[in-house]
C-alpha cells in the first residue's frame, strides 16, 4: 500500500468509533502494491495501546461490501487533515489490534441484539 484518499469526512469529531448509520458511509480508496485501486468501507477506528487503528472492509465493483476478509492499519491523522495509513509490521502488536477489533465486533452484536429486545 503506497497511497490513499479519505474519501468522506465524517465531521462528528468523535473519532469515528461509533455507529453512523444516520450519516453517509466513509470510504478510503487503498492503492495497492501493483497500482490497483480498492474502495473499502471503513468500519471503525479505534485504540490500542499509544495508537490509533482503523478497520476497512473492502467493496467490489457495485459498492457493496465483500465477504471475507477486513484489513487492519495503524491509522494517523496528520496536521493537515491527511491520514496515513501504515501497516502492522509485528505480530504482537498485530495480535493486539486483532484482539481488540474481534471484542469491537462482539460488543457491536451485544448492542444490536440489546437493541433488537427494546423493539
Amino acid at each position: 500500500m503506497s497511497e490513499h484518499n479519505h474519501e468522506h469526512e465524517c465531521g462528528c469529531g468523535c473519532g469515528c468509533g461509533h455507529d453512523h448509520e444516520h450519516e453517509e458511509q466513509m470510504t478510503v480508496t487503498l492503492t495497492l502494491d501493483d497500482g490497483s485501486e480498492l474502495e473499502c468501507l471503513v468500519l471503525t477506528i479505534f485504540p490500542v495501546g499509544e495508537h490509533q487503528y482503523i478497520a476497512l472492509l473492502p467493496l467490489n465493483e457495485e459498492n457493496e461490501e465483500e465477504q471475507g476478509e477486513v484489513y487492519l492499519y495503524r491509522f494517523e491523522e496528520l496536521e493537515n487533515g491527511e491520514i496515513e495509513l501504515q501497516n502492522i509490521e509485528e505480530d504482537d502488536e498485530y495480535e493486539a489490534v486483532a484482539d481488540a477489533f474481534d471484542e469491537f465486533l462482539d460488543a457491536e452484536e451485544f448492542d444490536e441484539m440489546f437493541d433488537e429486545d427494546e423493539e
